[in-house]
């Protein structure tokens, strides 16, 4: 495709995808967390910068962060701008250039070709914040200075063509000209290594600080988690404070050969932490069997735990042993041992006291050496009082009772049960996925988490396999009809406070009972949703479709069929 001197089109869309959330702090653009910065501080920045690292290493950092900002910013103009022709969709990168106040943007000459690569891009730039603050604070340079733009140029321009797309500035007011200019091509165009390309090799001296950074915080993660120093963490992750008292417990029990209780809401992690705690003990190199009770009809518990012997009952063609005798010399993990029925419960009780058992159909006594290890979701005291479970066996199971927090109790173990689970994920749909979006991420936090930590894992698989490569996940690709953030003029998040009542059940149903208490038509109501999304969406039909949740053709439908007598 080639241009001789295109036109930028309206930067409307951008604009609107600009929301202030002024409750909460916060601006948007997109699902992308922005900052509003005086231009004097960047400035500061800059200087303390070249005094601290000398002028050169400054420039490369600088053109590093101007360089992940335009890989951001051309992220989400991806998203934004899906049906518009290319050159429409990537002059969003100079319009955010203009929008952000970096500097105004006028394109002299573009060409480009995404699928052969070639590119060729050169833009004049009017009243760019780095050449001003500098000429105000130091005169005229006898080098171009504009190094965050060049970067976020380059930064943004390499993401959507998908290869390396590098800028020099030919042009600064910082040394007299009368307007700054770039140029782009990509990389091997230039004959040389650029300076771009050396602010993103390796610099040793980063590097080392960047290693020495990360062995601190693997000493201070693990440090806390590890009463033993042998004790072994096994699949299990967090840093958060009720994680950690529930996991110093468990490092203690490791140890011991005591019988071990894990109390947990469905999906909290009950196996990962058994896992642990047989890792972590002497038994380690031993086998490790988990069952779960309430999967196993109640007339085959016993024999699943157990052992049958040949011609016991009907079917039982052979002798096999049970899940017990597997467990010899290891752990075994019951889970939902509330489940068990009477005489399996009687068995458990046998094999706990004397360390013996015997086989469905069989009189032979055989001796068993294994750790018992058990979970249930459901308050096991209370089933003794039903009489649903045996008291003695609670007893004996009860003495070492670890309570495992549910994951609405730390969500700040969040961001590094994403960080594991998209590695997982990624490596399984073979994707390289560049993390969460902001507001996903401030989603995943907000959320409650009824599931735990299986639903946040099926939320990342639903994310990875729904997003592109190359990308983030949106809040869209992680929540079902949560499609799109609507705002109203005043920023209010009107979607999020509506899916908070939907969580508190009660505010919810009293507000439907208040909306049917009139003359209510579901038609009409459905009208005057559409007519407000439009209003909100200044006639924007696209736009009102994602805030109601819908796609643009559905939407027309409808308003088609408003249209008709």
């Amino acid at each position: 495709m080639m241009t001789s001197k295109p036109k930028l089109p309206t930067a409307k869309d951008l604009i609107q995808a600009i929301k202030f959330d002024t409750d909460n702090g916060k601006i948007w653009l997109n699902e992308q967390r922005m900052l509003l910065v005086d231009a004097s501080v960047m400035a500061q920045l800059k200087a303390d910068l070249i005094a601290s690292l000398g002028s050169e290493r400054a420039k490369l950092f600088l053109m590093r962060f101007g360089y992940q900002a335009g890989i951001k910013d051309a992220e989400v103009s991806r998203k934004l701008r899906p049906h518009l022709s290319p050159e429409k969709a990537f002059l969003a990168g100079p319009q955010m250039h203009n929008i952000r106040g970096m500097v105004r943007v006028e394109p002299i000459e573009l060409q480009f070709d995404i699928e052969t690569g070639h590119y060729h891009g050169v833009f004049n730039w009017f009243d760019s914040y780095e050449a001003g603050v500098h000429a105000h604070g130091n005169g005229l340079s006898d080098q171009p200075v504009c190094w965050t733009l060049l970067g976020y140029a380059s930064g943004y321009t390499s993401y959507f063509m998908g290869k390396a797309i590098i800028y020099q500035e030919t042009a600064c007011t910082a040394m007299g000209h009368e307007h700054c200019r770039i140029v782009g091509k990509p990389a091997e165009a230039w004959g040389e290594l650029t300076d771009m390309e050396r602010s993103m090799t390796p610099d040793p001296v980063q590097d080392e600080l960047f290693a020495l950074r990360t062995e601190l915080v693997r000493l201070r993660s693990s440090q806390p988690l590890r009463t033993d120093p042998e004790f072994k963490i096994f699949n299990a992750i967090g840093e958060s404070q009720p994680f950690r008292q529930a996991y110093n417990l468990l490092a203690h029990a490791a140890q011991s050969k005591v019988t071990v209780l894990l109390q947990g809401e469905t999906g909290a992690g009950k196996e990962a932490f058994a896992r642990s705690l047989h890792a972590g003990s002497v038994r380690a190199e031993g086998p490790f069997v988990a069952i779960n009770c309430a999967c196993i009809p109640p007339e085959l518990i016993e024999a699943e735990l157990f052992g049958v012997e040949k011609g016991a009952f009907t079917g039982a063609h052979q002798s096999r042993m049970g899940k017990f005798e597997r467990a010899h010399g290891g752990t075994i993990f019951l889970d939902e041992v509330v489940e068990l029925s009477a005489r399996a419960q009687a068995a458990l009780l046998r094999v706990l006291q004397e360390n013996e058992y015997e086989r469905v159909g069989d009189h032979k006594t055989r001796s068993i050496d294994v750790r018992v290890v058990t979970a249930t979701n459901e308050d096991l005291q209370q089933a003794v009082q039903t009489g649903k479970f045996r008291a003695d066996l609670y007893y004996r199971l009860n003495v070492f009772p670890i309570r495992i927090p549910p994951l609405r109790e730390r969500k700040d173990d969040i961001p590094l049960l994403v960080a594991h689970f998209l590695a997982k994920f990624c490596t399984v749909y073979k994707k390289r996925i560049l993390g969460i979006s902001d507001r996903g991420m401030e989603l995943l936090q907000q959320y409650d988490w009824p599931g735990n930590i299986r639903e946040l894992e099926n939320v990342i698989e639903r994310g990875v396999i729904l997003t592109d490569h190359n990308h983030h996940i949106a809040s869209a690709s992680l929540f079902p009809g949560n499609s799109d953030t609507a705002f109203n003029a005043e920023g209010f998040d009107i979607r999020g406070k509506i899916q908070i009542q939907r969580n508190q059940n009660v505010q919810w149903q009293s507000w439907l009972a208040q909306l049917l208490q009139a003359d209510f038509a579901l038609e009409q109501f459905e009208q005057d949703l559409i007519q407000q999304a439009l209003s909100l969406s200044k006639g924007n039909v696209s736009e009102a479709a994602r805030r109601l949740g819908l796609t643009r053709p559905a939407l027309a439908y409808r308003m088609k069929k408003m249209q008709e007598p």
